[in-house]
């Protein structure tokens, strides 16, 4: 498994180097367009799973690939994440938005399952340069140091809560108790970016509404591998399979559960 930890992390930085960063703040106005109200795709976003997909499949010859722009273009192809095999999830350029205006933080995301159980996951800054990767019971590592979360939660809370596709009766509810919150961070528009910094330290917990494999499955791996948690709003495990919505990744259970019960009570 080290091997195969180690080409895809190369993989990504192969996309990273020929696709991603030239691209970067080099986009024509055709290079754009809008797939959703109010999100967008680049040409490179294209160009980037396409590579990453055929890589990850010479990898693993028999193995299946789920991407977020592959899915854009064919709804069906969610259903392969039931598959009994190897499916790979890959978000080519999380944090779209931020790339297409020209600024970071943006990933490159990627993320092996078998019989829908997460298997391993890889999240690349490519301005930073930064690859964070778990294994299913071998733990998370950021550059190559492991990475382990405090298993307190005693200290002043700092975290973001993203609430532009929440309800509107449990918008009102977040917002209410983001005022008990220590320090309140904006949000980062890139799911990669705020789980990495979950595992980093930078923050200790991060709130979420949509919650798509490709943007949370990779991430939930990395937390919790790291030895913090990632559970849906009532409590129960995240199923990247299933249609639900809403949720909450913290440092430890002990945040989660303060987390929870000053935002959502």
């Amino acid at each position: 498994m080290a091997d195969l930890i180690d080409s895809v992390g190369q993989l990504l930085r192969e996309a990273a180097a020929t696709v991603v960063l030239p691209s970067f703040q080099h986009l024509a106005e055709g290079d754009v367009e809008e797939k959703a109200p109010g999100e967008v795709v680049t040409v490179a976003d294209r160009r980037a799973e396409t590579l990453i997909a055929n890589g990850l499949r010479a990898l693993l010859p028999d193995s299946l690939v789920v991407g977020e722009e592959g899915v854009a273009a064919d709804p069906s192809l969610l259903e392969l994440l039931h598959e009994p095999g190897s499916v790979w999830i890959v978000d080519p350029i999380d944090g779209t938005g931020n790339f297409a205006a020209g600024h970071g933080p943006f990933a490159i995301m990627a993320g092996l399952v078998r019989g829908g159980a997460p298997i391993a996951a890889w999240i690349l800054d490519p301005l930073a340069g930064t690859l964070a990767v778990a294994e299913a019971g071998s733990g998370t590592y950021v550059d190559g140091t492991r990475a382990t979360l405090p298993d307190g939660a005693s200290g002043p809370l700092r975290g973001a809560a993203l609430s532009r596709f929440l309800p509107a009766d449990i918008k009102a509810r977040v917002q209410r108790g983001l005022s008990a919150i220590d320090e309140v961070l904006p949000g980062l528009h890139c799911a990669g970016r705020e789980y990495v910094d979950i595992v980093t330290g930078a923050q200790d917990f991060v709130l979420f509404w949509r919650t798509l494999p490709w943007d949370h499955m990779p991430g939930t791996l990395l937390v919790q591998e790291a030895g913090g948690v990632v559970h849906r709003l009532d409590g129960s495990p995240y199923d990247l399979t299933g249609d639900g919505h809403g949720l909450l990744a913290a440092a430890n259970e002990a945040t989660w559960r303060r987390v929870h019960a000053t935002l959502l009570s």
